[in-house]
């Protein structure tokens, strides 16, 4: 009824649409019992294939493995359909914590901490509880400081394959002449210069 390639196509399809987490490609190779570069290619026609049918999903390699995930351009169809089941979001100080943590990874709580200026304890505990942080090793010097690190759900939830993938954090600092307009305003307007 099918040929082989047909075959391993439908597999590919079926254990990623069951997985809960992102398929590695060599879990893939073994299942299939086939080399990681046929699994690679497969799931490369695959991806394309939806592409050019123009579906409603994707099949995307995230956090080292590949997902199906719906199409970014029916996201708002999606959040509708999500809202009555939607999780409380991150909070600024969450969000701001978390990025500390996937910019300067490993990261002890105590750097955390001197970033931030306030006590991140309870926000640890929150992005552990959502599984987006814990904590990866200790510390070499005194009192071997646990350090934190962000993990593969952080990489799933972001649609990231790897920590490469984050934009570079140059990105978001402003410039020269904006931090001086915002100093210049703090200070009460362009006359305080001269004072």
């Amino acid at each position: 009824m099918f040929d082989a390639t047909e075959e391993h196509l439908r597999a590919i399809e079926a254990v990623v649409l069951v997985a809960h987490d992102p398929v590695p490609p060599d879990l893939l190779a073994q299942l299939l019992e086939r080399p990681v570069t046929d699994i690679e290619r497969w799931c490369a026609e695959l991806a394309e294939g939806y592409r050019a049918e123009g579906r409603g999903f994707e099949l995307v390699r995230v956090a080292g493995g590949y997902r199906y995930q719906t199409h970014a351009d029916l996201t708002p169809y999606v959040e509708r359909f999500l809202l009555h089941d939607q999780r409380a979001r991150l909070s600024g100080a969450a969000l701001e914590t978390l990025a500390i943590v996937a910019y300067k990874q490993p990261i002890s709580r105590a750097q955390i901490a001197s970033i931030r200026g306030v006590d991140p304890d309870g926000v640890l505990r929150t992005l552990q509880g959502r599984g987006y942080v814990d904590a990866a090793e200790r510390d070499d010097g005194p009192g071997q400081a646990l350090l934190y690190a962000t993990t593969a759900t952080f990489l799933d939830k972001l649609g990231l394959d790897s920590l490469a993938d984050l934009p570079p954090i140059a990105d978001f600092i402003p410039g020269a002449d904006v931090v001086e307009a915002l100093e210049v305003g703090l200070r009460g307007g362009p006359d305080a210069r001269a004072g």
